[in-house]
């Protein structure tokens, strides 16, 4: 039996490629926290966490916190191929910290595979995809800039986009409606409020939705108004509903299916709280009859990996995956930066997360938490 040695944890701030603007917050940084686990023998293995406001329950400064002087130590000692008990271990030191106990587990998921010589997706049981697509990004701007910029996306390769929407329905029936006719019938659009509207107004906005043929409305109402979104989607006028925000745990996923709120539930690897609990919830959306939509936006290369290799276990995972961070980062802290550009990538090799942690480009990036960060 091999046992962890060393658990090293990293804060490092990567430049964003422009500003990024959505419901909650303003940025042009990722502050992500890496995490590099070294046992018996040298076998190492990689974890990455990049929480952003509104979307995480806990801050990047929490999760350093949280990694360096609780979680970190309680798996010292222990074997990193046991993954159910780390998650025994993590799970009930502390409530919550999702975000923080996937970097751990990630890391232990990733060393395990690269100790068997094998991806990540094999040791979670194998692909079912031989090459995966991404979905492009649409802020809130005006009909023709919109337009424009999903028909960029378009000409490079990609099958589908995510548009923000929020503060003003008619405004966004005429950004929507400006995409859909500059990128034909076949191009998947999708929408997300954000939790920013109210049942109400989400069913106004739906039903002037109805003539541009959307894939799915994104959280639609406030993250815990369950028996809100379900009145969406039964009034929707068939527009498929995803939730988002409210799909916290297990237990949340379960309160969802009850009170039939959604069509579609979007899963992340660092929110759900690792592989192991992500997969989980796959398939108990799977056997509910709920398809999934998985990743989120800004993603470092471990984490973006992470999902990546994540979904290409499970066909009820639908394709345009929502993590494209490498498309918004203007660097990495992995050796070989992740290109998307073309909107689909052939299911990468591994071993194990098939990325190498640079050194070099987490000293070059390394930020220490205090109260002004």
């Amino acid at each position: 039996m091999i046992k962890i040695e060393r658990v090293e944890v990293f804060g490092v701030a990567i430049p964003l490629v422009g500003e990024y603007k959505n419901a909650y917050k303003s940025k042009s940084i990722q502050r992500s926290a890496v995490v590099r686990i070294t046992a018996t023998g040298g076998a190492v293995g990689l974890g990455n966490i990049d929480p952003s406001p509104g979307y995480s329950k806990e801050t990047i400064e929490d999760s350093l916190e949280m990694l360096r002087t609780k979680l970190a130590g309680l798996v010292v000692g222990m074997d990193p191929t046991n993954v159910h008990r780390i998650l025994q271990k993590l799970e009930p030191a502390v409530e919550g910290y999702y975000d923080a106990k996937a970097a751990i587990e990630m890391a232990c998921v990733d060393l395990t595979a690269r100790v068997c010589g094998v991806p990540v997706y094999t040791y979670l049981g194998g692909a079912v995809k031989d090459r995966l697509m991404f979905n492009a990004w649409i802020g809130i701007l005006p009909p023709d800039e919109a337009a424009a910029e999903t028909v960029s996306w378009q000409k490079r390769g990609f099958k589908s986009a995510k548009i923000k929407v929020g503060g003003n329905i008619e405004a966004d029936r005429d950004r929507v409606k400006a995409i859909r006719e500059a990128v034909g019938p076949d191009f998947n659009l999708r929408i997300d409020a954000n939790a920013g509207y109210d049942a109400d107004t989400s069913i106004k906005l739906a039903h002037m939705m109805l003539p541009y043929k959307l894939q799915l409305f994104e959280q639609p109402v406030p993250w815990d108004d369950i028996k809100g979104m379900a009145r969406v989607r039964r009034e929707a006028g068939g527009i498929p509903i995803m939730a988002d925000e409210s799909v916290l745990d297990h237990a949340s996923l379960i309160n969802i299916i009850r009170n039939d709120a959604a069509d579609i539930v979007k899963v992340k690897v660092m929110k759900q709280g690792g592989f192991l609990n992500t997969r989980r919830m796959i398939a108990t959306a799977e056997a509910a009859g709920i398809r999934c939509v998985l990743g989120h936006g800004f993603g470092l290369g471990i984490n973006t990996m992470a999902e990546i290799m994540c979904a290409a276990t499970s066909n009820n995972v639908i394709d345009g995956l929502e993590c494209v961070g490498p498309l918004k980062t203007s660097d990495d802290i992995v050796t070989s930066k992740l290109d998307l550009t073309a909107g689909s990538i052939a299911l990468p090799a591994g071993p194990g997360l098939g990325v190498v942690l640079d050194d070099a480009k987490i000293g070059r990036y390394h930020f220490e938490v205090s109260a002004s960060t």
